[in-house]
């Protein structure tokens, strides 16, 4: 008897290797047909077929064996096992076979992927070169779109290009293209399949000037009608002016600045309004022993050497007139804005004016610009701030601020009330005309080579310099300021004569000196607005102009360093928005 069972499970094990053999054959067989002229999906079928075929004839052949129970047993469990693992095999075979057609198939197609796009663009099927010129005329509008920001009845407008937004759009056209072309066969249909299915929106890497941007930031800040007025101080004569500020609004930048480039970055919309997020602040708190400590200085005669040649420039010597216990009492009782601590000047004996010109022998750079002398009172705000700023002195790394060295501009000192922007309208306003003494010498600094460390265009264009190179100031808000760069002392000086404005800086020259070139370009003009109003005091039907408008611009500006007519650098100073002034016209109907 076991004998016989042992006979009979050899036998089994002839029937096992017969198996094998045959499902061997019957795949080489698979493989070596010719499929030219069938597609992936019909060649897949027809291999899980003819597995079927060959599993369900070996598996009739098992059954009509006749195999004791005994064998069945031992051996049934291994059979049906050794089957499962073949059609695993043949599966695996077939899916692979698809997946290598598949992907060779992609290979060979020089076109991106059906179901891709770029923001939002579909770029399926398209070659490289077809994406770059779609995209291209797309992101040239994209660049000079107006993200127009408010608060209030104010108004600004921004664009991409102003903060030199730039899309990185080769590389994206790359990352799009080599979807489904890695090398890597499973990732590759993966990437496709994911693709025709779900789609894949790539999104354009982008750069942009930071600096820019924050620049215009704290520009928009400086022109708000409610920006917060901080504190400040001012020497005037023998007197220290305090202006305690005005609580107002200030912008929240960083948010500000995210939104911006979130709207640089949408190409849905062709146009984009912001809401500019502000919080309220107080103006900081004023500190006397620090503001006593920053204006004490003692009496300091000037003189200067030749060898090595250095200018040693005068100092007066200031101090509070009172403690600053009564100066602090003072500033606790006064319910003024304004209050005046009084101060004890020492003069020196020699000033830097009288050691002559030997001092600062070279005129570094001028520059003039002109005035309508029939406005009396503008005319006096400039010679006001023109006598202020002259004769001034800054040594080398010394920086030169407008607001203070020219004072805050009131009643008592001696200004007037002349023309000035106000809410997007022309109003008359104390010390009307000073911008213009200080956008000369905006200018006359970058002719000289200085740096320039905070400057703020106008919110309207300017008649007396080119676009770009204006500097507005005021009062607690926008300030001018630059920095002696140079290796020796400079030396201001200005003075009007009749309608003109002339600001020279004096110095020495180093060993190595540039012709320097301004250059202002007009990248956009903004049409201009009418505005009508109803003047019922008007005689009926009658109309007047009450302001003369003119449009926007979009504008930049360079400082470009020559030696020998050789462009040696180009510096964008800035790019600038200026709003358009309404023309306003009062009519009966």
């Amino acid at each position: 008897m076991k004998e016989k069972e042992i006979e009979m499970v050899e036998e089994t094990i002839e029937t096992e290797e017969k198996q094998e053999e045959v499902v061997e054959e019957k795949k080489e067989e698979i493989q070596d047909e010719e499929t030219e002229g069938s597609t992936v999906e019909e060649q897949q079928e027809e291999i899980v077929q003819q597995a079927e075929a060959t599993i369900l004839e070996e598996c009739e052949e098992i059954k009509e064996q006749e195999v004791p129970d005994e064998a069945k047993k031992v051996d049934g469990l291994y059979r049906y096992t050794k089957v499962i693992a073949i059609v695993s095999a043949i599966l695996l075979i077939a899916v692979m076979v698809f997946s290598v057609i598949f992907a060779l198939m992609n290979k060979s197609n020089d076109k991106i992927v059906k179901g891709v796009s770029i923001k939002g663009i579909d770029v399926s099927n398209l070659t490289k070169e077809q994406v770059a010129q779609q995209l291209n005329e797309i992101l040239e509008k994209q660049l000079k779109k107006d993200i127009t920001l408010k608060h209030g009845e104010f108004e600004t407008i921004v664009t991409p290009e102003q903060i030199e937004m730039n899309f990185k759009l080769q590389e994206t056209i790359d990352l799009a293209y080599n979807i489904g072309r890695t090398g890597n066969i499973l990732k590759d249909n993966y990437d496709i399949l994911n693709a025709n299915l779900w789609k894949i929106d790539i999104n354009p890497a982008y750069s942009y000037k930071d600096e820019l941007l924050t620049n215009f930031i704290a520009s928009t800040e400086g022109n708000l009608p409610d920006a917060v007025k901080q504190s400040s101080y001012a020497v005037e004569g023998v007197n220290l002016i305090i202006d305690k500020g005005q609580a107002g609004v200030v912008i929240e930048q960083e948010t500000l600045k995210k939104q911006i480039v979130e709207a640089c970055n949408s190409f849905i919309e062709e146009t984009a309004t912001i809401e500019i997020p502000v919080i309220e602040q107080q103006p900081n708190a004023i500190d006397l022993s620090k503001i006593r400590s920053e204006i004490y200085k003692e009496a300091k005669d000037a003189y200067y050497t030749k060898e090595p040649f250095t200018v040693y420039p005068h100092v007066e010597g200031v101090d509070f007139g009172v403690s600053v216990e009564e100066a602090q009492n003072q500033l606790n009782s006064s319910s003024e804005n304004t209050i005046t601590i009084p101060l004890k000047i020492t003069k020196p004996k020699v000033t830097t004016n009288q050691i002559g010109t030997e001092a600062f022998p070279n005129l570094l750079a001028s520059y003039s610009t002109t005035f309508s002398t029939s406005n009396t009172n503008r005319t006096t705000n400039i010679k006001l701030a023109s006598n202020k700023i002259n004769g001034v002195v800054l040594m080398p790394g010394e920086t030169f601020s407008y607001n203070k060295v020219v004072g805050k501009r009131t009643v008592a000192a001696g200004y007037k009330s002349a023309a000035v922007y106000v809410n997007g309208r022309v109003e008359n306003g104390i010390g009307g005309g000073i911008c213009q003494v200080s956008s000369t010498l905006y200018n006359t600094a970058l002719r000289a080579n200085l740096e320039i460390v905070k400057r703020s265009n106008h919110r309207f264009a300017t008649g007396y310099v080119p676009l770009s190179t204006d500097a507005t100031v005021s009062w607690g808000g926008p300030e001018f300021i630059f920095k002696n760069s140079r290796k020796y002392p400079v030396k201001i000086v200005s003075h009007v004569n009749g309608g003109r404005i002339t600001v020279s800086i004096y110095g020495c020259k180093e060993e190595v000196e540039y012709d320097v070139v301004i250059q202002s370009q007009t990248l956009q003009t903004i049409p201009m607005k009418t505005v009508y109003r109803v003047n019922t005091s008007l005689p009926q039907g009658t109309k007047k102009t009450v302001q003369k408008g003119h449009g926007g611009y979009k504008s930049r500006a360079y400082r470009i360093l020559k030696q020998n007519g050789t462009v040696i650098s180009k510096q964008l100073l800035s790019t600038d928005t200026y709003a358009q002034l309404e023309t306003i016209i009062e009519h009966n109907p």
